[in-house]
């Protein structure tokens, strides 16, 4: 899939620069500077989630029980 995205000449410079540098073409840069954003945002979500029982009292397991023997 192709995206249009704008950026200020700044930001197009510094990208030729590191592309140049690093021999890679500016696409491969941007796709790489993507997959690193995604990944950050991916596991603060999941870093969210745990810990999320920590502030109770009733251990996990204890509430599955409780939870299961009400069916």
């Amino acid at each position: 899939m192709r995206a249009l995205i704008d950026m200020n000449d700044a930001q197009v410079e510094a990208l030729d620069i590191l592309a140049k540098r690093m021999r890679r073409s500016r696409a491969a840069l941007i796709r790489e500077a993507i997959d690193g954003y995604l990944d950050r945002h991916h596991r603060e979500q999941v870093g969210d989630g745990f810990g999320l029982w920590g502030e109770r009292k009733l251990d996990g397991l204890a509430y599955q029980e409780k939870v299961r023997g009400e069916w």
